[in-house]
């Protein structure tokens, strides 16, 4: 896959408008950012747990 240019952007972004609307985009796009949020905080709550070791 190449590189985006500012067409291939423009492109994306009114047939996203099209199809969601105005209103709906910045509603999506804060529900994935709270997703990825909630991800990468359940990433370092799981990396600040102490491993038992069996041996």
């Amino acid at each position: 896959m190449g590189n985006l240019g500012a067409t291939e952007i423009i492109l994306i972004v009114l047939v996203l408008v099209l199809l969601f609307g105005g209103k709906k985009i910045p509603e999506l796009m804060r529900g994935l950012g709270q997703g990825v949020k909630s991800f990468k905080k359940a990433i370092n709550e799981d990396d600040d747990k102490p491993e038992n070791d069996k041996s």
